[in-house]
């Protein structure tokens, strides 16, 4: 049995790279021998899925308040049903965004208030904590240009609900993350978007590396 629960959540910014990366490292981990689970926030469950439809849909306006429910509500069915067992049984647990998101985003990108958000992210997690977070980082506007481009078929050409909100929104949040890393240094690593996603990867490994 582990020492400890290798729970790693990859976070960032729209367009920087989190899906790729998340990947990458899912088939570094597998080649060393472990068994992993690659997940997602926003998702991972049916309920949570069907949740993160409503989140992302460029035609729906919840309010403020309602969209931290909803992404509480999502946390809460996925911990539950699917990151907390796949922990128990020994896996490597790798999500694409987790309780920073919800700081970062709802918290200074939306203006709802801080101690109540990590309340409700502490109860929607059962209190689980990543034991390392990566936060890549990335220039909102570069960002936003690559993730509405890839989003464009789906969405329209402002990507979807989140992707669409105006550049100072996203400023916001990118200054919450780096909020973020200060407050929690040793659990959240910056790492910078490099030119390719292998360089940018490599990074992401030296600092996996030393907690396996």
């Amino acid at each position: 049995m582990r020492k400890k629960r290798l729970f790693i959540t990859i976070e960032g910014g729209d367009g920087s790279g989190k899906t790729t990366q998340s990947l990458l490292l899912k088939e570094y981990f597998e080649q060393k021998g472990h068994s992993v689970l690659l997940t997602r926030e926003p998702g991972g469950t049916v309920v949570a899925e069907a949740i993160r439809r409503i989140l992302l849909d460029p035609k729906l306006r919840p309010v403020p308040l309602s969209e931290l429910f909803l992404y509480e509500a999502a946390r809460a069915q996925h911990v539950e049903e699917f990151i907390l067992p796949a922990l128990k049984s020994g896996k490597v647990v790798i999500c694409d965004r987790f309780i920073d998101a919800t700081v970062a985003y709802q918290g200074y990108g939306r203006k709802l208030s801080l101690p109540f958000i990590q309340r409700l992210n502490l109860v929607a997690s059962h209190g689980l904590i990543p034991i390392l977070t990566i936060y890549l980082d990335i220039v909102p506007h570069k960002g936003l240009s690559k993730s509405r481009r890839l989003n464009k078929e789906c969405y329209g050409r402002n990507g979807d609900r989140i992707e669409g909100e105006i550049i100072q929104f996203h400023d916001n949040v990118r200054s919450g993350y780096l909020g973020q890393a200060e407050k929690y240094p040793e659990r959240i690593k910056i790492v910078k978007t490099q030119r390719t996603s292998k360089k940018t990867q490599m990074l992401i490994r030296k600092l996996t590396d030393v907690i396996l």
